[in-house]
């Protein structure tokens, strides 16, 4: 029997959600982060990396694996139960973890970098679709940007990976250790204090087969857009995640620790503050036109497009910060409306199974840039070539988003 809830008692629940599940996205994050800005202790420790070819790869392998589990994820949460999935998702990714502080090799590092590719795809796609199920229309987007906020939080402190790792009293592998038992213990009242969203919040209909499931979303021409749209500015977002804190380090010849966090903090913070403008406006604009949402998103592209040129084409660390942080700005915008556009254009039984096949097409994408991005290093080829790229697809991106028919919200 579904649980029934009065408006007051079940706004406080829907926030209750949101807040339960932050310091799950912010771990997430940061457990995948931090690997980044620690690139020159870790490399050190494992002379089997070898390359930066290499280390692209790895990269690559989590996002590969992660992209391929996700659709599965997000079935397994529209199917089941959405509470089950994100809380067997951090216990198991966190375990991943701390044996990542254990691991003496390449191959090892690989391994263990797929394990967490495949645990942690399980818990986005339920996190935000367990979000949409308990916020309406009026509160959505702002839920999902507190949210994301979590996500540019926990990338933040991935930021500060150098200085930990660089410290001789901690190290890189005593910080994945603490990380991953920090998970592990969390998971534990969170399964008891998360609740899947009754069904008076949800459309009750059948839950389809994979493949009905699968041919419904591809089918839905507005879905491939936003999936294109999710997909081509990901490239330039996933570069600037996994190699902005060596590409700082070597273009500006600054330190381990200091190039983490000129990479991450600011750009993430203005992430925040973009997520927080991007959401209210959203939310407010769609109370009077159903494209709301879509017109903030691009708004948000617009201000991504020059500052993916302008970080290729920084001559100084300060010129480039300040272009991450317009990076950072547009961002928040994005981030905290696709789940929301999605909500306007496949129904709810399918939310979660969306934004996997989301993830897959846009995150394994993105694992090739790293890998085309460690390739291209090795090459030599000049930074501002590879940035202007970047740039350009996110400028074909804006046209797709305003191509997409949205429809009242489910």
């Amino acid at each position: 029997m579904s649980l029934r809830l009065n408006p007051a008692t079940g706004y406080r629940t829907a926030w209750l959600v949101v807040a339960l599940l932050m310091p799950v996205a912010l771990l997430n994050y940061l457990d995948r982060q931090m690997l980044a800005s620690m690139q020159a202790s870790v490399m050190s420790d494992i002379p089997s990396i070898g390359s930066e070819k290499n280390w692209g790869f790895m990269l690559g392998q989590f996002k590969w694996v992660y992209a391929f589990l996700s659709p599965v994820g997000g079935y397994v949460a529209d199917r089941f139960s959405r509470r089950l999935t994100i809380c067997g998702s951090l216990f198991v990714w966190s375990a991943v973890t701390w044996w990542t502080g254990q691991v003496t090799s390449f191959d090892q590092l690989l391994l263990a970098r797929s394990l967490m590719g495949i645990s942690e795809a399980f818990y986005i796609p339920a996190g935000l679709a367990l979000i949409a199920d308990y916020h309406t229309g009026t509160t959505r987007s702002r839920a999902v940007g507190l949210h994301q906020v979590a996500i540019y939080g926990g990338v933040i402190c991935g930021g500060f990976g150098g200085y930990l790792a660089a410290s001789p009293d901690i190290g890189w592998r005593y910080a994945f250790e603490m990380c991953g038992l920090s998970g592990m213990v969390y998971a534990i009242p969170l399964v008891a204090l998360l609740r899947d969203a009754p069904k008076s919040h949800v459309v009750d209909q059948p839950k389809p087969s994979p493949l009905r499931a699968a041919r419904e979303l591809c089918s839905n021409f507005s879905f491939v857009l936003l999936v294109l749209y999710f997909t081509l500015p990901a490239l330039a977002g996933w570069v600037v995640r996994d190699w902005m804190p060596s590409i700082l380090k070597a273009q500006f010849q600054i330190g381990q620790g200091q190039a983490g966090v000129a990479a991450t903090f600011y750009w993430q913070v203005a992430a925040i503050l973009g997520a927080f403008l991007g959401g209210l406006m959203a939310d407010r604009w769609m109370q009077t036109n159903v494209r709301g949402r879509i017109y903030v998103s691009a708004i948000g592209m617009t201000l991504i497009v020059p500052a993916i040129f302008g970080v290729g084409n920084a001559s100084s660390l300060t010129m480039a910060v300040a272009f991450l942080i317009l990076f950072g700005l547009g961002w928040g915008f994005f981030d905290c409306n696709n789940m929301p556009i999605l909500s306007q254009i496949v129904r709810p039984e399918l939310r979660a199974t969306g934004y996997g096949l989301m993830n897959m097409v846009s995150i394994s994408c993105g694992g090739f840039a790293d890998w085309g991005f460690g390739a291209l290093r090795d090459s030599k080829v000049p930074l501002n070539m590879i940035f202007s790229l970047f740039a350009g697809a996110a400028i074909f991106s804006i046209v797709l988003v305003l191509l997409i028919r949205p429809r009242a919200e489910f």
